[in-house]
């Protein structure tokens, strides 16, 4: 296995020697949020005023969760630590569901960001040589730019086409002979399934790996996309509250996801109670950043449900590792009583030959009652147009659903290329049932 490391002595730090890192960074990360309106009102009603206040890591406990409507209701400089002269990079969500949430960075932040970012790229193979093709948006959405410099760090050759226009994407992999992607899982299925239309496949291209995020896959989703191209995949995790992509990635050992615990603070709660869950259950995932001054936040609830790897990684590598997002505690399905994240869904077509490259969760309500159907594209060589197949085929398909979420389906079945494609982010549930 070949193992390469951007910072070796922080990567392999002792346990012991981590903790006291995390815990002088979190002094100093308190002693920035002290000078934020939102955290200088928060944090001395639970007897924090000074950074000397912090004396061990426990002491974290005793703050309070910051939540994303405090991010909302803080805009836009409620949570900004420093003068606005020493900001020089601002990302902000859309706002589509309300008031937006914004980021500030001072360069020093963005350049420990870039740091982490070197070392993920690194922990998957990657280096000088490779020619990384960037299909993330880029503009306020923080996972094509941190991603670019990262790449750029290392020493990769960087192609910042941003997402969408597929044939563009193809020949550009073609005429640069791209070797890294940085994409959505659901775009990649799309791209596999187009590239037909152009003459093309994948052993025409140069690909040797993809890291995949921004939207949660499942593990057979990358068994499949990892055959279809015959490349290594590695998921990486991260959200603009934390900075970006890069706050856990998988090394190439492809065992789940280290978290950069010198830069972030993990936390697994019962999201009912708060309480901390013990390692290998599963929970919310909660961040504390300890490298970003602009804007300090403490104690983040991130609605991502996963858990912790108790026994380390053969890669040497002493950051605790995550489990993939097995969903998240505001997009689970209430399905006539039944909990289903679409997680798990996907979990189940992906692990199914015949299923091709797209689906969509369609939800309903008939006679009081919900109703799920399941729309999937199958395989062109498997469309005959034998309903007998197509019949098994579908009962197939519910069995094995009902066998994970307990309830039972309807699905469609339709032709490649039928149901609407996504270049960005997939929309997979379609929920049109009145709201109560």
């Amino acid at each position: 296995m070949d193992i390469r490391y951007w910072n070796q002595r922080l990567e392999t730090l002792p346990q012991p020697e981590l903790r006291q890192l995390q815990l002088e960074r979190l002094r100093e990360v308190v002693g920035y949020a002290l000078q934020t309106p939102f955290y200088k009102k928060r944090l001395p009603k639970v007897g924090i005023s000074s950074p000397e206040d912090i004396r061990s890591l426990d002491d974290l406990k005793r703050i309070p969760f910051t939540v994303k409507d405090d991010l909302r209701q803080a805009f836009p400089k409620g949570l900004l630590a420093v003068d606005m002269e020493k900001v020089v990079r601002i990302h902000s969500s859309s706002g589509t569901t309300g008031i937006p949430t914004v980021i500030y960075y001072t360069a020093d932040d963005l350049d420990r960001w870039t740091d982490l970012l070197a070392r993920s790229i690194v922990a998957t193979g990657a280096g000088p040589g490779d020619v990384f093709q960037n299909m993330m948006s880029y503009g306020l959405f923080t996972g094509g730019l941190g991603m670019h410099y990262g790449a750029e760090r290392v020493g990769m050759a960087v192609i910042p086409v941003g997402g969408g226009n597929t044939q563009r994407q193809l020949q550009i992999m073609r005429d640069f002979r791209t070797t890294v992607l940085h994409i959505t899982p659901s775009y990649l299925l799309h791209i596999h399934q187009r590239m037909p239309e152009f003459g093309l496949t994948p052993a025409d291209l140069n690909l040797k790996k993809a890291w995949m995020g921004a939207e949660p896959h499942s593990e057979n989703t990358r068994l499949k996309l990892q055959e279809l191209f015959g490349i290594d995949i590695y998921n990486s995790y991260g959200l603009s509250e934390m900075n970006g992509p890069g706050v856990a990635f998988e090394c190439v050992y492809k065992n789940d996801l280290h978290v950069w615990e010198d830069g972030y603070i993990i936390e697994i709660i019962d999201p009912r109670t708060g309480e901390p869950v013990e390692d290998g259950r599963e929970g919310e995932v909660v961040f504390t950043n300890l490298i970003r001054h602009a804007l300090p936040l403490l104690r983040y609830r991130t609605r991502d449900l996963a858990f912790l790897h108790p026994e380390p990684c053969p890669c040497g590598r002493t950051a605790r590792r995550m489990s993939r997002i097995t969903g998240r505690t505001d997009d689970m399905l209430i399905i006539n009583g039944v909990n289903v994240f679409p997680s798990q869904i996907e979990e189940v077509l992906m692990s199914i030959p015949e299923v091709g490259t797209n689906y969509q969760i369609h939800l309903s309500r008939h006679e009081g009652l919900d109703r799920l159907t399941v729309k999937v594209e199958i395989y062109s060589k498997l469309f005959t147009g034998d309903l007998a197949a197509l019949e098994a085929l579908k009962n197939k398909i519910n069995e094995k659903l009902r066998a994970s979420i307990t309830i039972n389906s309807r699905i469609e079945l339709h032709e490649p290329g039928s149901l609407p494609a996504f270049e960005g982010k997939a929309k997979r549930v379609v929920d049109e049932r009145e709201k109560l």
